[in-house]
């Protein structure tokens, strides 16, 4: 597959197979109370590993270049949610309005930590400015994503409580925090076991995605969401992507920056992290909601891989 598609994700895959699974033998009863306890659980320990994870030499060792950080901070949370409410009221009915709710918090995530760098190394930019630009969006991401979603929930549609705010500094906010305090003295063992901190990762969002789409299933999102609405819902997150992508490479040509500079501008601000979203829009919305509320950001994701992947390789060769 990603000899057709560079930068496919197998994960994706297995992800889709979730939603299939829930579709058709959704948890109910006793064992979604148990699955969606578990789910929780997973959450909470998961930000408690990317507190652990996060090293704050490398966040201290790019502070310096505060016009970049800002730049790609702008677009992650400022330029993604205009685009989203532009596109909203240019065509209302393009797709479901669950599916709208879904596209404005895809807008207001953090950007991804893994791929971003991972595509500026590839086409040559500026990995030290990546490396602190994402760890800075995914820790004020827990902060501005539910504020900019409780923001604009008129306009979506959306059901956000001040519970579901209050739930995510609980489960998110205080693991990240404790981890941090705790990277004293287990940094190094979380380095020797990255393949199990990285199975927790995905462990936890597949059981996330299951509970969301088994909520779902059981509230009936499948007779009332066409196949159409999917389709329509993949060509959104291309024309996103491309108005993202155009619009921080014309800022960082407008303000200057070197093509380094540029490259970690354009990976860092156009990506969206499915392993924050996922979770947190479990902890953010109403039950019913979550399920058409990830279907846009697991669709957006896989593009935004095969997209970027495309486009590093192509700067990698100039």
């Amino acid at each position: 597959m990603r000899r057709f598609f560079p930068g496919f994700d197998p994960f994706i895959l297995l992800l889709m197979g979730t939603v299939v699974l829930a579709a058709l033998v959704p948890a109910r009863g006793a064992a979604f109370q148990l699955v969606d306890g578990l789910a929780v659980t997973a959450i909470a320990l998961l930000f408690l590993l990317h507190g652990l994870r996060l090293p704050r030499a490398a966040v201290l060792q790019g502070l310096g270049h505060w016009r970049l950080h800002l730049v790609i901070l702008g677009v992650t949370f400022l330029a993604f949610p205009v685009f989203v409410v532009l596109l909203q009221m240019l065509m209302p009915g393009f797709v479901a309005q669950p599916l709208w709710a879904g596209m404005l918090f895809l807008a207001a995530l953090p950007s991804t930590v893994q791929s971003s760098i991972a595509f500026t190394s590839m086409a040559r930019g500026n990995v030290a400015g990546a490396v602190v630009a994402a760890a800075a969006s995914n820790l004020l991401g827990i902060v501005l994503t539910p504020f900019i979603v409780m923001l604009l929930s008129e306009a979506t549609g959306a059901s956000v409580s001040l519970a579901g705010v209050g739930r995510i500094a609980l489960l998110l906010l205080a693991p990240f925090v404790l981890g941090q305090i705790l990277r004293r003295w287990l940094a190094d063992w979380v380095e020797k076991t990255r393949r199990i901190t990285s199975f927790t990762d995905r462990a936890t969002i597949i059981l996330a995605v299951y509970v969301a789409f088994s909520e779902a299933t059981n509230e009936g999102l499948w007779q009332v969401l066409p196949v159409s609405d999917i389709l329509r819902l993949a060509m959104l997150s291309v024309l996103l992507l491309a108005l993202v992508m155009l619009t921080s490479g014309g800022i960082g040509r407008m303000l200057g920056f070197s093509r380094e500079d540029r490259i970690a501008i354009v990976f860092c601000g156009s990506k969206k992290s499915l392993a924050t979203g996922i979770p947190m829009a479990k902890l953010l919305f109403a039950g019913s909601m979550v399920g058409p509320v990830v279907l846009p950001l697991m669709i957006f994701h896989q593009i935004q891989l095969v997209i970027c992947a495309w486009l590093a390789q192509r700067w990698a060769r100039r």
